[in-house]
């Protein structure tokens, strides 16, 4: 696969993620059908494609939250592994977020941030407090730190989660719909921090319905449709040269309205 470059003239860097032939099955379902994709050190790469089309269960196939049948995923040359410590340390490089929030509810917002450091990156409690609050402030939210999640909007709370990962110095971040269960007016709000991040040189894979996000933020458009990568360019061609009848079929339906 040749290597495009970023829409702000980056060269991409080494494959940083990589799956080879993945296939998987729900039951008779096949939701994945021989998935090659690679994902470069510093790329942001947005997934869209029609829903059922296998978009979410790539995302989570690539830190095993959803197992596979046959082929390989591969984080910076390192085959995943199957569970325990290993599957753990690995999680722990690859951030993760999901439409909901998934915020304990019973802690802070600080202490939601600073929990995983903590608990799996074995930081000091004083540093990882700091670190929190810097993300925090990033984020836009450093003033609701002594907050609980059920005090603040939908769209603080995913700033949190966003934190949340960051704490844990992912090498590559995930998200899988993260504006979907929002309200319109907090979207761009997470949009924003999600841009930001993309431009400060995150590796990034993001399913997402948000095609502004997909021409401002990315550097590759991957379309999926019926469990299969379709088609896949930049996204200035792919929006406006869409080669496939599948995806220009996609993009009359959700760009008229």
């Amino acid at each position: 696969m040749t290597q495009t470059p970023a829409p702000d003239g980056r060269a991409p860097g080494k494959p940083l993620v990589v799956l080879d032939k993945v296939n998987k099955h729900f039951g008779d379902l096949h939701v994945l059908q021989d998935i090659d994709l690679t994902v470069h050190e510093g790329e942001v790469v947005v997934v869209i494609g029609p829903s059922g089309s296998g978009k979410s269960t790539l995302c989570r196939t690539i830190n095993r939250l959803e197992g596979f049948e046959s082929g390989s995923i591969t984080i910076d040359g390192q085959e995943l592994p199957q569970e325990g410590k290993a599957l753990a340390t690995l999680r722990a490089d690859v951030g993760m977020v999901f439409q909901s929030f998934n915020l304990f509810s019973h802690k802070t917002i600080l202490e939601n941030v600073t929990l995983g450091p903590v608990k799996v990156r074995g930081a000091k409690a004083p540093a990882a407090r700091k670190r929190a609050m810097e993300l925090l402030e990033r984020v836009g939210v450093a003033h609701q730190a002594e907050k609980y999640p059920a005090q603040l909007s939908g769209g603080q709370q995913q700033r949190v989660a966003i934190a949340r990962s960051l704490a844990m110095e992912p090498r590559v971040m995930l998200f899988d719909e993260p504006t979907s269960a929002l309200d319109p007016e907090m979207i761009n709000e997470v949009l924003d921090v999600m841009t930001q991040l993309a431009h400060s040189g995150m590796t990034m894979i993001v399913v997402t319905h948000e095609m502004g996000f997909a021409r401002k933020a990315g550097d590759r458009v991957v379309f999926m449709a019926d469990g299969a990568i379709v088609e896949e360019n930049t996204p200035e061609e792919f929006f406006t040269h869409a080669q496939s009848a599948r995806a220009k079929d996609f993009l009359g339906k959700i760009l008229t309205h």
